[in-house]
């Protein structure tokens, strides 16, 4: 009789980098990041099918609540936010070289496909443009503040899509997306986290959502407990408990025998789910010396003066390395650059002291 082994396929999807392209380079020059708010709250669906559910969350106090509303396409899923973070992502990058940025990105969507490892054939553009027609037809309403600003109405994931250039057989080639106020609050506000490119690769909507969820509350410590009652909470399934813990259980399971998982490995104990910290991310220390380490130009500090006035430009100096050290951006490429735009946005959002 044949010996019995276990399957020691990764639960991981190919790693579609690894064809190689000219592309690559320039779009992983943005780190992967996703918006605080919609990694913390369960916005997107985690089903594979239309969902056109109106789903309703509350916190722990009752004093803030979302609501979700499918348009006829269903609601926008797990995979559509994809499109969110290459967006989120890009903006960040470009905020990083100290240059303007607005709602509006222009994208190549073959880039974006490339970006997020989806397939660049016609399903890859098939399916972008069914993300893009669910995040716009998604509609939120809430309490919850992103960026300091608390909005009660009633908005949209993205306000518009639209195809600027295509190909001859109708493949869209760049697109235009305009992020809600309710998104660009949270970036301006630098409320955003920086995901681990494997996220793209896992398979499972579960387990993105649970690993959205360790890095937002797990983040640098060394493990966070929670448990099965709170995790299927936040993640906004709506299987039963007792399937809940099965579809837990198969995601740590897997975890266990490769290591997949990415930046935490994922243990039940009971009733209890365990992230441990892998240790794959920058520990906070280490940010904060090479925060402090940055150099920055006597031109850059006239500048920023300049650009805040009223404002001590060494209370803004620290300020920006305490956001750099907190995660908010990746080391710039121009610091001189990056922290003048830093004093611009600090006047635009306080104005003088």
């Amino acid at each position: 009789m044949g010996e019995i082994t276990k399957d020691v396929r990764s639960p991981l999807l190919p790693d579609r980098q690894e064809q190689g392209d000219f592309f690559v380079c320039d779009i992983f020059d943005a780190a992967p990041k996703g918006d605080m708010a919609s990694m913390a709250h369960p916005i997107f669906s985690l089903s594979t099918k239309p969902d056109h559910r109106v789903r309703r969350y509350e916190d722990e106090t009752g004093k803030n609540y979302l609501e979700v509303r499918p348009s006829s396409e269903g609601v926008a899923t797990i995979h559509d936010r994809d499109v969110l973070i290459y967006c989120i992502s890009q903006i960040m990058a470009a905020i990083n070289e100290g240059r303007q940025v607005s709602r509006t990105v222009r994208l190549r969507a073959f880039d974006m496909l490339k970006a997020t490892n989806r397939v660049t054939d016609g399903r890859g553009y098939d399916a972008l443009k069914s993300a893009l027609t669910r995040l716009q037809g998604t509609q939120i309403e809430t309490n919850i503040v992103t960026g300091g600003t608390e909005q009660m109405d009633l908005f949209s994931i993205i306000d518009r899509a639209r195809i600027v250039r295509q190909t001859r057989d109708g493949r869209m080639q760049e697109i235009e997306v305009q992020l809600s106020d309710w998104v660009f609050n949270a970036i301006q506000a630098q409320e955003v986290l920086t995901l681990h490119r494997n996220y793209f690769r896992l398979r499972k909507p579960l387990e993105r959502r649970i690993y959205e969820i360790a890095r937002k509350h797990c983040g640098r410590q060394g493990s966070w407990r929670v448990s099965l009652e709170v995790l299927q909470r936040k993640c906004g399934s709506t299987s039963t408990s007792r399937e809940f813990k099965r579809l837990v259980g198969a995601i740590v399971s897997q975890d266990e025998d490769h290591d997949h998982m990415p930046d935490y490995s994922v243990r039940l104990d009971g009733n209890m789910v365990e992230f441990v910290n892998r240790g794959t991310m920058i520990p906070a220390a280490a940010a904060k010396a090479s925060a402090v380490k940055i150099s920055l130009s006597s031109d850059a500090v006239s500048q920023g003066r300049a650009a805040a006035p009223g404002w001590d430009i060494y209370h803004l100096e620290q300020e920006w390395r305490t956001w750099m050290a907190d995660g908010g951006l990746d080391a710039p490429k121009n610091a001189d650059q990056a922290f003048v735009g830093f004093c611009k946005k600090w006047f635009e959002r306080r104005g003088r002291p």
